[in-house]
């Protein structure tokens, strides 16, 4: 049964798990109003922009809805209805066309920069939020949905800016104006070609809800695809080892065959909804070619005004189809924004304080501190521990023991419940978390390297660093044989956290990286758990220098390698249970001399 002690409310994408939460589709806000409302903020700073924008649509459309009756009036010239110039009229209407094709030329260009100027603020506005929110907000939520925010969201933001926004426009007023000239020209064929419209708005709602519904399920069904294959490329080396591999080929060829019906539904839908509309549109032009006909035989309207009808017929269909498809795309627009506002207004990590003092030692100071990261289920209990200035303290236990948030909350991850932590006589809930973290260098277990070259990786701390620097940082962690085997030394580029190297050699790097960094304070999170014993010997003598006069809290497993710590604390459900040297604890034979034990003389655990 899992401890309760140190466990984080985490929702994070642990490898062998699919967050397939995070694949759903928004499709609706829940505030739509006000998201909306937010969202014209980013247009009111592209004032200029905007309005060219819409001006080009206005300008377009007026010219696309003029044209059909300049037709008209060229066909009433060759039929004897009108008089005039036959080139005349063919000449400006070549001249209408064209303003129409320029403007809707003009109109995507400026779409797409009035799109990128704004998803640009966007995204920057958005991973400076992500950068500094807290750390218990990015343990409780899932990974792949602020990634998805950042990515998806803005990106669905973009695409209704670009495209969607302008069509709209476009649509509308095509619509108004459409309507108003086919009324002005004969109201009663105007009726009869409306009637087509309840038509094609009923095929579109019919049509589009299937097509939204079955296209919801694909991207559900793909999202859960591509977590199956993530889960055997990235523990390939589990699967194997538990021959799953025609298991996990059964749950992917199941995902497959739901997802390949689901596209067939979907395309299928989208297919036909063309042919249904086109088909709608030649019964409004047998419509209006039957009735015109009659109209004309009659004298109530001429020739050339049947053929201005027929493509105002098509003018009038074309954007009703474009704002229903808009429609949908624009609540899965606001929903995407709406969560990216969601995450924008998260309160942001607390970066006041004054500076730390700029005393070169540091003695910490810890008391009577408890915390829990759930209400209720303390992880720390009444913890108080003085760590004098240039010292190593260990900190040993069981796992879930509490040693690694003992470190967090020294690092201001997370606030104390109660108690304090001082570093020499100020208290770190008063000094500023960013001139806290300059005096800490950690190293952690898991290894983090980021892409680019070797040099950088290890100026991360500090960039500021010399080449003097770097080398003797090297020297001390051992670096030095690792640098002459890379390709291009301390130039090599390192590629996706780090993949080109191996786990030992990553560890050696964020170990140089943290002598770089030449902290108050050093903290080593089970740094040497990723290599031999060779190299962790000759870590241990380096560690030795680098951390004279220099205060140290080491959190280990292996109790090798901290035998010569000036103090070590053994933890026990979130308390101190022992405290002393490697010799004395040993000589208790209490909680420690379990541990050690249990390691290196076989007693049964």
């Amino acid at each position: 049964m899992k401890e309760q002690n140190e466990q984080k409310p985490v929702i994070q994408n642990i490898p062998g798990t699919r967050s397939r939460e995070r694949f759903a589709e928004a499709e609706h806000a829940q505030n739509a109003k006000a998201t909306l409302k937010r969202l014209c903020t980013y247009f009111a700073q592209e004032k200029v922009l905007l309005s060219a924008m819409l001006a080009a649509v206005l300008f377009g459309t007026l010219c696309g809805v003029y044209a059909p009756s300049l037709q008209s009036r060229a066909i009433d010239i060759i039929a004897g209805a009108a008089t005039g110039s036959l080139g005349s009229a063919l000449i400006f209407m070549l001249a209408v066309y064209l303003l129409y094709s320029g403007c809707q030329l003009l109109q995507g260009v400026l779409s797409a920069k009035l799109s990128q100027r704004i998803v640009k603020r966007m995204r920057e506005e958005l991973f400076g939020k992500i950068v500094d929110l807290p750390i218990r907000y990015l343990d409780t939520h899932s990974h792949g949905d602020v990634m998805s925010r950042m990515t998806n969201d803005v990106e669905n933001i973009s695409t209704t800016v670009s495209q969607s926004l302008s069509s709209l426009f476009s649509g509308v007023l095509t619509l108004i104006g459409t309507v108003a000239i086919m009324l002005w020209y004969c109201w009663q064929l105007a009726l009869l070609s409306f009637a087509t419209v309840l038509l094609t708005l009923l095929a579109t709602k019919l049509l589009s809800g299937k097509v939204r519904k079955f296209s919801r399920r694909r991207q559900v069904l793909l999202g859960q695809l591509n977590g199956t294959v993530e889960e055997m490329v990235s523990g390939y080396r589990t699967v194997v080892a538990y021959s799953r591999q025609n298991l996990t080929s059964e749950d992917f060829c199941d995902t497959s065959d739901a997802l390949t019906k689901a596209g067939i539904k979907t395309d299928i839908f989208s297919g036909i909804m063309g042919p249904i509309m086109n088909c709608i549109g030649n019964i409004g032009f047998v419509i209006i070619a039957a009735f015109g006909g009659y109209f004309s035989v009659h004298g109530l309207i001429s020739v050339g005004v049947i053929s201005a009808f027929i493509v105002y017929a098509k003018q009038f269909s074309r954007p009703v189809n474009e704002i229903a498809q808009v429609y949908g795309q624009l609540q899965t627009a606001v929903a995407g924004a709406e969560r990216v506002f969601s995450l924008l207004d998260e309160e942001s990590e607390d970066k006041s304080g004054e500076p730390l003092a700029e005393d070169r030692t540091a003695t910490l100071s810890f008391r009577d501190v408890t915390f829990s990261y759930v209400p209720g289920c303390p992880v720390i209990r009444s913890f108080t521990l003085t760590v004098p200035a240039g010292k190593k303290v260990a900190l040993v236990g069981a796992t879930g023991s509490g040693k690694t948030t003992v470190v967090n909350l020294l690092m201001r991850f997370y606030e104390i419940d109660s108690g304090e932590i001082r570093i020499n006589r100020q208290n770190i809930q008063e000094i500023a978390r960013d001139s806290l973290r300059q005096n800490v260098a950690i190293v952690l277990q898991d290894t983090v390297l980021f892409s680019g070259t070797v040099r950088d990786n290890l100026k991360y701390g500090n960039e500021k660093a010399t080449p003097e620097q770097l080398e003797q940082a090297a020297e001390m962690s051992c670096c030095k044989e690792l640098l002459r085997i890379l390709p291009q030394g301390i130039d090599t580029r390192l590629t996706g956290f780090g993949e080109n190297i191996s786990q030992g050699q990553r560890q050696l790097l964020t170990i140089a990286r943290a002598f770089v960094a030449d902290p108050k304070i050093l903290i080593l999170d089970e740094a040497t758990s990723n290599v031999d014993t060779r190299t962790e010997k000759a870590i241990q003598d380096a560690m030795q220098r680098i951390m004279e006069n220099r205060t140290s809290i080491i959190i280990a497993h292996r109790l090798s390698t901290i035998r010569d710590a000036d103090l070590i604390v053994v933890m026990d459900h979130g308390e101190i249970v022992e405290s002393g040297s490697h010799d004395a604890l040993l000589s208790q034979k209490g909680k420690y001399y379990d541990l050690y034990m249990t390691q290196y003389a076989g007693f049964a655990t």
